[in-house]
């Protein structure tokens, strides 16, 4: 991407800030804390319910759709896994080693996940993205038409790039996060957020998405709470606004953060929502080990599944911890992680497994 098109790309994203209302007040609950890193929150705890779903290969990621189904990436079996709420296996859909997924307001499925193609006549693996249209198939998942969105014929040359998350926004724009070894580049380093803009945006009636470029000042290598870092998950907000909870497993000690879009007369660009000088559980250093997942529930809560420490740890819109839990009994390295409708799904994907939880006063 040349310089006057990252210009152009800044002042977008502004425009499109501009056209999004502020985010909405959240309902927070204080609950009691603790320093432990298990069964956080005195008497209230989460409690396992029956029965655990099996039969899955190194699941990394969960999600509860808009529908509302299940959908599972199930890594080494290769497949996406759509699931009715009583975990009932609807369908599934041949797919090369899922990663991460998100999905839109028009019910699309986002999949990063991998492709084989030849190149100089030697066929190689490459991290891909792909966007899967349910509607025109019902909600057949093994029918819905599939379009390659990553990587263009241009990303050929850098077979070690990886694409690892995926948030949508009200707008149906999405955010696809990137990583890879190569961040000399000022213009396109690997480590990257990439802006996709729905073509309906500016062609009324047009399909398909256009990918814009970068989300311009994010440090591909930074030490800091805004950093590009080796990014696991994003996860993008219920309203208007286009913050984003990120998780990263690169080499910073801020491993996870809530990123907000801010506007001044001379600068835009995001900035972290929580102070590292406020002593706030959610941005205390070396928190946490390998962040793989992140989601949110209807009241700003927010849920990081850490691989590294075999836990979920819960936090509230301020960034007080609350009811976090784990230890290896409970996960062996959690990836993916969803909220719905007082039900917490963890994908526990050392232990092949979909786990759920509610928290004891729910019972």
């Amino acid at each position: 991407m040349n310089f006057n098109r990252y210009i152009k790309l800044v002042v977008f994203i502004g425009v499109i800030i501009i056209l999004s209302s502020c985010a909405d007040k959240f309902d927070l609950n204080q609950i009691d804390l603790s320093d432990d890193d298990v069964n956080i929150g005195g008497d209230t705890t989460f409690v396992l319910l029956n029965p655990v779903w099996e039969g899955y290969n190194n699941p990394q990621d969960i999600m509860v759709g808009r529908e509302p189904f299940i959908y599972v990436a199930d890594t080494e079996n290769d497949r996406i896994v759509m699931l009715n709420l009583a975990g009932e296996i609807l369908g599934t859909r041949s797919i090369k080693h899922p990663v991460a997924l998100a999905q839109d307001h028009r019910l699309n499925l986002i999949i990063c996940a991998q492709f084989d193609t030849s190149v100089g006549g030697i066929t190689q693996t490459f991290s891909a993205v792909f966007k899967l249209d349910l509607v025109s198939a019902q909600h057949r998942i093994e029918d819905a038409p599939i379009t390659r969105l990553l990587p263009r014929v241009e990303d050929l040359n850098r077979p070690e790039l990886e694409y690892t998350g995926a948030c949508v926004f009200a707008n149906n724009i999405f955010y696809i996060a990137r990583k890879g070894p190569n961040n000399s580049s000022f213009i396109d380093p690997d480590n990257s957020i990439l802006l996709f803009i729905p073509k309906r945006l500016f062609i009324e009636g047009a399909e398909g998405d256009t990918l814009v470029g970068r989300v311009p000042n994010i440090d591909p290598l930074g030490q800091g709470p805004v950093s590009a870092f080796e990014i696991s998950s994003l996860t993008s907000f219920s309203n208007q606004s286009i913050d984003i909870i990120i998780t990263l497993t690169g080499g910073t000690s801020f491993k996870s953060n809530w990123l907000h879009y801010q506007i001044t007369p001379i600068d835009q660009r995001y900035v972290s929502n929580f102070s590292p000088a406020s002593g706030l559980d959610f941005v205390i250093p070396n928190r946490f080990e390998q962040p793989e997942g992140s989601a949110m529930d209807p009241s700003g809560n927010i849920y990081i599944a850490d691989a590294g420490k075999d836990s979920v740890y819960k936090f509230n819109a301020f960034g007080d911890e609350l009811e976090s839990f784990g230890g290896p009994d409970i996960f062996s390295q959690p990836h993916g992680v969803s909220f719905f409708d007082k039900t917490l799904y963890v994908a526990d994907t050392g232990n092949n497994r979909i786990l759920r939880f509610t928290l004891s006063t729910e019972l």
